[in-house]
């Protein structure tokens, strides 16, 4: 962020004490923090909780996790309920925070949850290219090599988040 979000002014690092060097705007005299995305990604299990659901999506051949951005003023809990029912005319039954993670190649805040479905029944819309479900080892040997939803699949399931580099 170079510029102010209310004046346009060119801001300058400045301490902020325990925080450390954060944008000021000298016109407006207050420090503007870095604004970012907010968004929910989730693994998404049948009842029994034995099958992973995956979809593709924008024409790629590859499988990633269900995910959305989360609106304003609304929780990212609630936000999870709503882009599975507008993606996959499904239903949660049960939602859990795994792990949240910055992802730089769009500016967002991922915030990953499990997201237990109340039926293995879908309505996809045309969001959805195609979808399939998966055993967790098929899921994990399936998905998106070098991703962030690679990351959050395995570490939910193996205990070890093993995170891309996106700093090339």
């Amino acid at each position: 962020m170079r510029f102010c979000s209310e004046c346009g002014s060119e801001l300058i690092l400045k301490d902020h004490g325990p925080e450390g060097m954060i944008p000021f705007c000298p016109t407006c005299g207050k420090f503007r923090h870095p604004g970012y995305n907010t968004a929910v990604s989730m693994v998404v299990l049948n009842p029994a909780k034995d099958r992973v659901l995956l979809i593709r999506q924008y024409g790629r051949p590859s499988y990633i996790l269900v995910a959305g951005y989360v609106n304003r003023g609304e929780d990212a809990e609630d936000a999870v309920a709503r882009e599975i029912r507008e993606e996959l005319g499904a239903e949660v039954a049960e939602v859990r925070f795994n792990r949240s993670r910055f992802f730089p190649p769009s500016n967002t805040l991922m915030l990953n949850f499990t997201a237990v479905l109340s039926g293995e029944t879908l309505r996809p819309n045309e969001e959805i290219d195609s979808y399939a479900w998966f055993s967790v080892e098929e899921a994990k040997q399936s998905i998106r090599a070098g991703s962030l939803a690679e990351a959050f699949l395995r570490g939910y399931f193996d205990g070890n988040y093993i995170w891309p580099d996106y700093s090339n």
